[in-house]
């Protein structure tokens, strides 16, 4: 069985997950899941032919001439392709995605034969073999190191096959081999092998992988990986006050001390993962819930510096909020952090993949003149095969369970199997969201027994829904972001469910000025936006929304997947007496305003149809 994470037996995991294999989607997300099937997987694998990376395998195992190719950590994005194309084959078999994958582990295993000491990594081969391990703060040799050690784990829980598992294996030991003393001077300098080793001793039992994470946590700060904010480094990590520095590997270093905790239980982990979580939701997080706002150093800013022009908000980095935040859950069961992953996987996440799976973002602004644009590929690709691995595994993060309960963390069209004490739970999920409001629940089963079955209520209900069993309504109280539905649910129960998503004009924080007197229109978990492409005949920047909340929803027929748009009339503003004028006294100039129709659609699908002006917060009337 394939799980992202399997805290099965991890001893403070209050929620476990759901293997892949038995969630098959039907819905919304299955969509991209196809997606990745017919276009992207392919589409990145013929990037990693064409741009050299998988031609550095061949040149260092010496069937190719020539010099390494690219960046130093290229090797990173063949590993996260082949774990996003293992979790596609979990749902969905394909003969072309298997042939590739084993074409690159046969590549892989020839590396590390000729490097006979379990060492892979191409860049260091040839003239370069003698400056391995010398750099661990920039050359990524771990982080590399811990992509690998995902992609062998995935491959194996998907297929059984552990050609790769046993290369990672080796890596591992290689790694614990080089740096064997507790006092040894290591920490990573880009933050994944964390989250990685701790997966390998899930896998294995093999309490070192655990023991050396919790080195390179507690070696952070002492100026290994150079002592910068940049590489967090300049503190160490329980003495760690806000999130700063390069947002990806804070948030991946986050991920990775919040596995060690549901391992060991360490509280003063858990004091700090708190802590930076409270810094994140109330002044260093996107609307979008998006992260980093500064383009220099990919980093987070200050407490409310959060431009929409200019803002960061790297792809990779709202993977890495998904990452923490699903952590977090499983060792608290609060849906508090579901409402975090939520906002950041239906908006910055998906805003970083075109519709038609083909183009992505790196950055993701919440504002834009019309220069913006997605790309096929990156020189730095990243976030691709990132969004990949996302997506085809994301089948693992509808369910949870505890010793006597079933929790449903997200709503999605879907039929799950789910494994339950000495029987199985079936959960067929009818519906259309997060585009609609309804979500009906089949449950059957065999087993004649107790159980609760747990539904989230997510926060942008405010607290109301409606809940019906067999046609009969229910009044219960949600309890940290679930309603808990207890009985015997022997046969088949019929469980309606209606999520009110009425549309919300949210208001940001007065110290966040640049939003000050502006609104962003939020409906269920989609943000949405105003794009020039919908509205040809003002600025969509001068656009102001009326704070009576008139308006209409209607599905679109112009963006794939038909997505449900928000019109209304509002006013844009004038700004003919603005001309050639930058700043005037107040009431110097009357700015007019003409009545226009708008037209809003979902962040996630802005920039599909050609480059215009967008903008998610608005002016307000």
């Amino acid at each position: 069985m394939t799980f992202v994470n399997d805290t099965s037996r991890s001893p403070r995991a209050q929620v476990r997950p759901i293997a892949i294999e038995r969630v098959e989607l039907a819905g919304f997300v299955r969509r991209y899941q196809d997606l990745m099937k017919s276009t992207s997987l392919a589409l990145q694998y013929d990037y990693l032919e064409s741009s050299g990376r998988i031609d550095n395998f061949r040149k260092a195992i010496g069937s190719m001439e020539g010099d390494f190719t690219g960046w130093f950590f290229n090797d990173s994005d063949i590993y996260k392709w082949i774990e996003a194309a293992s979790y596609s084959l979990s749902y969905d078999e394909d003969s072309e995605i298997q042939t590739r994958i084993e074409s690159l582990i046969t590549l892989i295993e020839s590396v590390q034969k000729k490097s006979e000491v379990g060492y892979v990594n191409t860049y260091f081969t040839g003239e370069r073999a003698s400056e391995k391990w010398k750099d661990l703060k920039s050359m990524h040799e771990l982080y590399c190191a811990g992509h690998l050690i995902q992609a062998g784990i995935a491959y194996k829980r998907v297929t059984g096959n552990e050609s790769l598992f046993n290369v990672c294996v080796k890596v591992a030991d290689n790694i614990l081999k080089t740096f064997p003393d507790d006092d040894c001077e290591v920490t990573t300098g880009h933050p994944e092998l964390e989250m990685a080793m701790i997966e390998l001793h899930r896998e294995t039992g093999n309490r070192n992988y655990l023991e050396f994470v919790q080195r390179l946590i507690d070696n952070r700060g002492k100026g290994y990986a150079g002592g910068d904010e940049y590489h967090i480094d300049h503190a160490s990590f329980r003495d760690l006050k806000e999130l700063a520095g390069h947002a990806v590997r804070m948030l991946y270093l986050l991920t990775g001390a919040a596995d060690v905790f549901l391992e060991t239980g360490d509280e003063t982990l858990l004091a700090v993962l708190e802590r930076l979580w409270i810094d994140l939701t109330s002044r260093k997080m996107y609307i979008t819930g998006g992260v980093g706002s500064r383009y220099e150093g990919e980093a987070f800013g200050e407490a409310y510096e959060l431009p929409s022009g200019r803002a960061y908000s790297e792809t990779c980095a709202a993977i890495g909020n998904v990452f923490w935040n699903w952590r977090m859950y499983m060792l608290a069961g609060d849906a508090k952090y579901l409402d975090v992953l939520e906002r950041s996987f239906y908006n910055s996440v998906l805003s970083g993949i075109s519709l038609d799976g083909r183009r992505y973002f790196y950055v993701n602004p919440l504002e834009d003149v019309g220069n913006h644009n997605r790309k096929e590929w990156f020189e730095c690709a990243c976030c691709p095969p990132n969004i990949a691995r996302l997506l085809t595994s994301f089948s693992g993060y509808l369910y949870g369970t505890t010793l006597d309960e079933i929790r449903v963390n997200f709503y999605e069209a879907s039929r799950a199997s789910i494994p339950f004490r000495d029987g199985e739970v079936s959960i067929v999920q009818k519906t259309a969201f997060p585009h609609s409001e309804e979500v009906n629940l089949v449950i059957s089963t065999d087993l004649d027994t107790s159980l609760s079955i747990l539904l989230r209520i997510p926060e942008w209900t405010e607290g109301n829904f409606d809940l019906q069993i067999d046609g009969v309504k229910q009044k219960i109280r949600p309890e940290k972001g679930f309603v808990r539905l207890e009985g015997n649910w022997k046969g088949k129960t019929e469980v309606s469910l209606t999520l009110p998503m009425r549309i919300r004009m949210m208001t940001a924080n007065p110290l966040l000025r640049e939003n000050t007197d502006k609104v962003a229109i939020q409906r269920g978990p989609l943000i949405y936006c105003a794009e020039g492409i919908d509205n040809p005949t003002f600025d969509v920047r001068t656009l102001s929304v009326p704070s009576k909340r008139n308006f209409e929803l209607s599905e679109s027929d112009a963006l794939d997947g038909n997505p449900v748009v928000i019109s209304g009339k509002g006013i844009a503003y004038d700004l003919d007496d603005w001309d050639k004028k930058l700043y005037d006294s107040l009431g110097s100039v009357k700015s007019k305003g003409k009545n226009v129709r708008f037209s809003l659609i979902p962040y996630y699908a802005w920039n599909n149809r050609g480059n215009s002006p967008m903008c998610v917060w608005l002016h307000v009337h």
